[in-house]
């Protein structure tokens, strides 16, 4: 079993900066494919970014040049680094872990980003 949590989330004023926090745990390979999706108020859920097991990062064009993911100190542990905020950065962010062994992609439980004056 994987468990993911994310941190970090919360209120911010439109221009500013929040840094999220995936951390994983459980029966992991070494260096999983991870990444963010999110879910905008009354919108489907959409892809952020994501970082290979070589560290190659992707991003959708909405976020390219305000955000930037990464792996963090602690084993199994990535961040979303999100600068310049707008409100359409509004949503419920949900962090992924693709579990090459299993097959399968496990998602945190997400973290709400608020961003509005």
């Amino acid at each position: 079993q994987v468990q993911l949590v994310e941190s970090g989330g919360g209120l911010v004023q439109p221009g500013g900066s929040l840094r999220l926090s995936c951390a994983a745990s459980g029966d992991i390979d070494s260096i999983p494919d991870m990444g963010w999706y999110r879910q905008p108020p009354g919108k489907q859920r959409e892809w952020v970014a994501d970082i290979d097991t070589g560290g190659r990062t992707t991003y959708t064009d909405l976020v390219k040049g305000r955000f930037t993911i990464g792996r963090g100190g602690a084993k199994n542990t990535i961040y979303l680094q999100m600068n310049g905020l707008t409100p359409e950065d509004t949503a419920n962010y949900y962090c992924f872990l693709d579990h090459r062994r299993a097959g399968t992609r496990y998602w945190g439980q997400g973290i709400q980003v608020t961003v509005s004056s």
